[in-house]
């Protein structure tokens, strides 16, 4: 599995267990969907033991609806208006770009090229449909992930600067027989850039 975290603050924005795909050799579009979560807490973690006979009097599990994406990588709703997330794209783009400068400078220039493209015609073209979301950290140097729904209304989808990722593999393994796992029969997740 790729977790897709961001270049700067190391939070992790998205994963390949959702749909994705490239966008323009410039972004990466990740499909989420609603889902529904439980916020009920199991009687049994606070000592309860409800009898087999005896109907318990239950109470409203506390369900919620979600979106995948936005609840599994704590991903932070944010406000912009359309002057402030230039001021802030402005800044943010410079940032990528010098990363680039540093690790991969023949890049520069297609980014520099594909986001300006990208920005003009896919975001500012549908500005007031974007809701914009920080990682976990809500660090302000950090990505803005846009998000937007598909003609649908129904399925959202989120929009992600490639070159302001890192992709890390990871593998999940069962700790089952793996020394030193207080858990056995927990899943364990290896990761590695």
């Amino acid at each position: 599995m790729l977790i897709f975290k961001d270049l700067i603050s190391g939070d992790e924005l998205a994963s390949d267990s959702y749909p994705y795909k490239y966008v323009d050799d410039i972004a990466i579009e990740i499909e989420g969907k609603m889902i529904t979560v439980s916020n009920a807490i199991d009687d049994r973690m606070i000592g309860g033991n409800a009898s087999a006979e005896e109907a318990g009097e239950g109470t409203d599990d506390g369900t919620e609806s979600k979106i995948n994406v936005v609840y599994s990588h704590q991903l932070v709703e944010t406000q912009f208006d359309k002057k402030s997330y230039l001021a802030y794209l402005k800044g943010y783009l410079k940032r990528i770009e010098k990363k680039l400068e540093e690790n991969n400078p023949d890049r520069v220039e297609a980014f520099k090229t594909g986001a300006q493209k990208f920005v003009k015609e896919r975001v500012l073209a549908n500005f007031s449909n974007w809701q914009f979301f920080t990682g976990e950290k809500m660090d302000p140097d950090a990505m803005v992930v846009l998000m937007d729904y598909r003609e649908d209304g129904m399925t959202p989808y989120f929009v992600l600067f490639k070159d302001g990722l890192i992709e890390e593999k990871c593998c999940s393994a069962y700790s089952t027989g793996i020394v030193g796992m207080e858990h056995p029969k927990q899943p364990a997740m290896f990761c590695r850039n």
